[in-house]
């Protein structure tokens, strides 16, 4: 029987972005308008995350909008609003959320961002009966989204988010940059990366020369910090140069207070209770250089990783994961989040390698232990084999001369 008219005409789909931006979410935001034209749905854009579903609203109409999803970030803005009571803002602003999808005649919102975003939708799902629609989106890459890496005939659950393979792309791209000036004032380059609780993204310097990591699952203890000082000094004299990544999130011993501590870039915490890191790198370069007497120095990579275009891995990431969403507005399957089931080569991917996930189950994946080396204080062949699916070969440049020094006796 031929149907005259699209499946979902007269329906509205809205798509919001929270949290920290990546540089695939306008991606995201195009892929999944373009699937749900071609089911017949309106599409609408909430502005500013779940801050624009508060008061009168701010909804935009991108049915007929051109829209450039190779740019990163999200021309529909972002914020940290937590639509739940919080301890930062204890007020429930989920009826002004119910008020205003119907007063926008919403029929399903479809929310990109990550255990945060999610989760406040995953609540609306249950608590409201709200259809949602999940979309993984961190730069973190610790949204569990079970994707199974097979390794040496051994599956380890490991995660892959759309906005990962940029950033992780822009951190290898930094530490190879930074290998130049590094060699040629023979020091220790200390690197941070964005990485609160989670070291995927930091691993990624690997890619660009990184000889040794830090990160936030293994904590720096007093014992820790010894050995990791030794294998510093001894890395070091076989290269006089040296770059240590670390996450910015480190757990690391502070001598003068007798016990861990973390750096905060400042004491203010989000709606969700999160604070804003940042300074570690300085920290373990200073105490590098009093230690050591090693000439080190700090480069905080910032908001580079997840800033400017969108590359190819997470081009065709963001398409697949939307065509797995057409799968679930078809079905009116909500409450669910497309994924990645498998880790594979940008040439597979495709919607045959994805799946979907309740939301009530997305929770973090802290990096794998199979992924990192304890005792080396580096990320293991394992993780070298996962990311080459995005990045391909590791590549270190380094300028490789070997000079014969000239003696004056012999001349």
């Amino acid at each position: 029987m031929q149907h005259t008219e699209k499946l979902f005409k007269g329906k509205t789909v809205a798509i919001l972005s929270g949290g920290g931006d990546t540089p695939a979410i306008n991606s995201s935001i195009e892929n999944i308008r373009n699937r749900a034209l071609i089911l017949g749905f309106k599409v609408y854009g909430i502005r500013q995350g779940w801050k624009g579903l508060l008061g009168e609203g701010d909804i935009v109409d991108l049915t007929n909008q051109p829209y450039n999803g190779a740019y990163g970030g999200t021309a529909l803005c972002s914020s940290r609003t937590n639509p739940f009571p919080s301890e930062k803002n204890p007020e429930d602003r989920v009826p002004q959320i119910v008020a205003n999808l119907k007063r926008y005649k919403i029929d399903v919102l479809i929310t990109i961002g990550g255990d945060d975003t999610n989760g406040a939708a995953k609540r609306l799902y249950e608590r409201e009966g709200i259809p949602v629609i999940g979309f993984p989106k961190t730069i973190d890459n610790d949204l569990r989204t079970r994707t199974i890496h097979t390794y040496q005939g051994k599956e380890i659950e490991a995660v892959l988010c759309p906005g990962y393979p940029t950033a992780a792309l822009r951190v290898s791209e930094m530490a190879r940059h930074l290998r130049s000036t590094n060699e040629s004032h023979q020091r220790i380059m200390v690197l941070e990366v964005m990485g609160r609780d989670a070291g995927w993204l930091t691993g990624s310097a690997v890619f660009g020369g990184a000889e040794l990591a830090l990160v936030p699952e293994y904590e720096m203890t007093a014992e820790r910090k010894e050995r990791f000082f030794n294998v510093v000094k001894e890395k070091y004299q076989e290269k006089k140069n040296l770059i240590i990544a670390v996450s910015e999130g480190v757990r690391w011993w502070d001598e003068a207070s007798q016990k861990l501590s973390m750096v905060y870039a400042s004491s203010e915490t989000d709606e969700y209770g999160h604070p804003r890191f940042g300074g570690v790198s300085g920290v373990i370069a200073s105490e590098i250089s009093n230690r050591l007497g090693i000439s080190a120095r700090s480069q905080i990579s910032g908001y580079y990783p997840r800033s400017g275009y969108c590359c190819d891995y997470d081009k065709l990431l963001t398409s697949t994961l939307a065509d797995k969403v057409l799968d679930l507005l078809l079905r009116e399957d909500y409450g669910k989040m497309p994924v990645m089931n498998k880790m594979v080569p940008k040439e597979q991917v495709e919607e045959y390698n994805t799946s979907t996930i309740d939301m009530g189950c997305i929770g973090n994946r802290p990096l794998q232990d199979e992924y990192y080396d304890t005792d080396n204080f580096v990320f293991t062949d394992a993780y070298v084999n996962f990311l080459s699916n995005i990045l391909g070969k590791p590549y270190l440049p380094e300028f490789g001369y070997k000079f014969a020094k000239v003696n004056p006796d012999m001349l």
